[in-house]
């Protein structure tokens, strides 16, 4: 809390900001949440270790009980500590503000006086967002600058689980969204299925292996598809090859992706002879001006998936800029919004 009282003094010289404030206890809290977590580390290890001794008087049921009522009462004093620093923090900053403004200065935010959310969104809308869609919502919101985060939606949920500072989540799968909504990470009242679209498989453009269809992937010798434990687009590609019976033999030639965008990535630089991706990273590849291009050589039939690709968007329960989360999804959810996702190749959600 001192630090951050510390930056807080070196950037405020006049009336109180309540976003400087609202930093610093956004900090603190995450300083006695880790403080929390390595307490909880630090007996548990302790009677790991008592255990693994045998010291006769830890071993039992009662004593271990007792090991658990003392981290429970460490962690008390530990969180009252600290929150008490916290508020002192806070005293020294007011007292500090006040000063400036006895002294006739002008208060300048650390950000000049902007708010920045942060948006944890799929890989496939990278480009779209940075781009065309948040340039245009910070056009239109002079206050407000938006910070985009792009991994998998698995990768998301996972950080988002770790504690990652997001305001806004936009998966490409209701499945991540559904996992954050049921352990209250994300507020379920904010969550809005927005968006649609296509799986497709794609090879280099000057293939020759006579790839056609889906059931054709095993001609190839190199695939690439995102991993399906953690990217969407994986969980897809694995669900339509088991459908066709053909996902056994895809499995031995496969290499898996990290993102959507990886596995495009390999296929237009022709390391790898076939993949399977969205239909917008396909049209983005080969509209993005280089010299790399893919083919789309089919679109995955509804009859193919038992999950349709959806793409969810919602407010991060730890949030402290709600309203303006708020804005940006409703933002996302104007005609002009719309007809720039329709652009990049999604459909929207009626």
């Amino acid at each position: 809390p001192v630090v951050y009282c510390y930056k807080y003094n070196q950037h405020v010289h006049n009336n109180s900001s309540k976003s400087s404030i609202s930093k610093i206890i956004s900090n603190t809290k995450k300083l006695l949440d880790f403080c929390c977590i390595f307490i909880d580390k630090f007996w548990c290890m302790k009677y790991n270790v008592m255990k693994q001794n045998k010291i006769k008087r830890y071993k039992t049921l009662q004593n271990k009980e007792k090991i658990m009522r003392n981290m429970k009462f460490v962690k008390r004093i530990g969180v009252v500590a600290l929150a008490a620093c916290m508020v002192l923090s806070c005293v020294g900053c007011g007292s500090s503000s006040n000063k400036g403004a006895a002294e006739g200065t002008t208060e300048v935010a650390a950000e000049g006086g902007q708010t920045k959310i942060s948006v944890a969104a799929a890989a496939s809308l990278q480009a779209t967002f940075d781009d065309e869609l948040i340039p245009l919502f910070e056009k239109e919101n002079p206050g407000v600058t938006v910070e985009g985060t792009y991994a998998s939606s698995g990768d998301l949920q996972q950080q988002i689980e770790s504690g990652l500072d997001a305001d806004v989540f936009f998966s490409a799968a209701t499945s991540n969204m559904d996992t954050l909504v049921d352990e209250n990470l994300v507020d379920k009242d904010t969550v809005v299925d927005l968006l649609k679209n296509d799986v497709v498989l794609i090879t280099p453009k000057d293939s020759k292996l006579g790839i056609k269809g889906f059931k054709d992937i095993t001609k190839a010798d190199t695939i690439a598809i995102g991993d399906p434990e953690s990217v969407p687009a994986g969980k897809y590609a694995k669900e339509i090859l088991t459908n066709l019976g053909v996902y056994d033999e895809v499995e031995k030639k496969a290499s898996l992706g990290a993102s959507v965008t990886e596995v495009l990535s390999w296929v237009a630089e022709g390391s790898a002879d076939a993949g399977i991706v969205y239909a917008t990273d396909a049209q983005t590849e080969n509209t993005n001006g280089d010299d790399k291009e893919v083919e789309i050589v089919a679109t995955a039939e509804d009859s193919m998936m038992q999950t349709p690709v959806i793409y969810p968007v919602g407010t991060v329960s730890s949030s402290a800029h709600k309203d303006e989360a708020k804005a940006f999804e409703d933002f996302l959810q104007t005609d002009e919004a719309k007809a720039i996702l329709e652009k990049a190749g999604f459909t929207i959600n009626e």
